[in-house]
């Protein structure tokens, strides 16, 4: 299977990636991606089931996902009209941290099994696919765009530069955009919030070593040997867009190295936590 900028040389890679069909895409992508992460081969990949959006990201990469809603009899099971919570999982939104992709595919074989049964999970491992496989590893996109600050939260257009400006003092690393939602991954991410209607969002990122929440539920106070320790909210991030301005909640889980995994131990105590918190907090809510 040739890799798409070798199969139809001089067109721009969006181009390209508009012309494969979607199994040739798929195909390419893991193949990127177990190059990339080590802890994830690409036939490990490819197995786990996941399917390219009609979006693509700035330069025309799949943007990549899987849907695991509940086995069909323990849906029968539930109150007419009822549904299983949605749980958005979402890694890899800043492209050099590789960690937080790199959990959330270890993650997925994980939802078919035991309690994770009882959610309707929506998996992106990658939000930013252009930073992850750049030549180096960037937070942003291909833009310069962080999109961890580049959503269409209420006070964006009023704050987000200024917050950058004064707050960052300019830096590159976190730079919200020229505009709202201008950036093609962001803008996937909101419609898939919106299509998906998730009953919480976990939100994978490192290095810090922490929970961050936002949003009206408990607040989670443990995942495995990560502690909550709350940021706040940004102009344009996920947790004010969630949490403040959908009321969705948004659990934030800061891994402590970005390019280092976990034991396998602390992989699943983290996993285990989350949960039991899912169980005690979160409520399909219709």
């Amino acid at each position: 299977m040739c890799c798409i900028s070798r199969c139809l040389p001089g067109l721009p890679l969006l181009l390209l990636a508009l012309l494969l069909p979607r199994a040739v895409l798929a195909e390419d992508w893991c193949a990127a991606i177990g190059k990339r992460l080590k802890s994830v081969p690409a036939a490990q990949c490819r197995a786990l089931g996941l399917q390219p959006a009609a979006a693509r990201s700035q330069q025309g990469r799949a943007l990549m996902w899987r849907d695991l809603p509940p086995p069909a009899k323990k849906l029968a099971s539930r109150q007419p009209g009822g549904r299983a919570p949605r749980v958005l999982v979402i890694g890899g939104i800043h492209g050099d941290e590789l960690t937080s992709a790199a959990l959330v595919f270890r993650w997925l074989p994980w939802m078919q099994e035991g309690e994770a049964t009882h959610y309707h999970w929506r998996v992106i491992p990658v939000a930013n696919p252009d930073g992850l496989l750049a030549g180096k590893p960037t937070r942003v996109n291909a833009n310069g765009v962080d999109l961890n600050r580049n959503f269409a939260t209420p006070d964006w257009h009023k704050d987000a530069h200024a917050y950058w400006q004064r707050k960052t003092e300019r830096d590159p690393r976190r730079y919200p955009g020229k505009a709202a939602s201008s950036e093609p991954e962001t803008r996937w991410l909101e419609s898939e919030i919106g299509q998906f209607r998730p009953d919480v969002i976990v939100s994978v990122h490192a290095p810090y070593g922490l929970l961050d929440y936002d949003g009206p539920a408990r607040q989670p106070q443990r995942f495995g040997q990560l502690t909550l320790s709350r940021l706040g909210v940004y102009p344009g991030s996920l947790g004010n867009y969630g949490g403040v301005h959908k009321n969705v909640p948004v659990v934030t889980i800061e891994l402590p190295h970005a390019n280092a995994m976990p034991p396998a131990r602390e992989q699943r105590a983290i996993w285990a936590d989350m949960l039991n918190w899912l169980r005690r907090n979160i409520v399909a809510r219709g």
